[in-house]
């Protein structure tokens, strides 16, 4: 089992293509979403290691950390040994989290980032 010294989250390089949509160029929203957080506090994110892989699968950093059941981004993994009472999940010894607004609940819990207005 490879150690993740610190929270890891995962996230989707923009501009992929899907065949299943000829033509057309895609993001992630969801991963959008939590690289503008993470925009908005460069300082805050000292502990953290981001890591924006290609849209295709398999992905194998993820596959290679948690599994081929658990592709789905964006996703942070909790630094190694950690875990989480907002952790979605344990796979091969790693405590995860694969829901943005569970991402961004736990960034505030972890990191000190500030929390969404309601």
């Amino acid at each position: 089992m490879p150690v993740i010294e610190r929270d890891t989250i995962f996230v989707l390089k923009p501009n992929f293509e899907d065949p299943a949509w000829p033509g057309q160029r895609f993001y992630c929203w969801h991963c959008a979403l939590i690289e503008g957080v993470l925009a908005s506090f460069p300082d805050l994110c000292g502990d953290l290691d981001i890591h924006r892989i290609a849209w295709p699968r398999p992905r194998a950093e993820i596959v290679d950390l948690l599994g081929e059941d658990h592709q789905s981004l964006p996703v942070m993994i909790l630094k190694s040994g950690d875990t989480s009472d907002v952790q979605t999940g344990v796979a091969n010894g790693h405590a995860f989290i694969d829901d943005k607004d569970t991402i961004l609940q736990a960034l505030s819990k972890r990191h000190g980032f500030p929390v969404p207005h309601p």
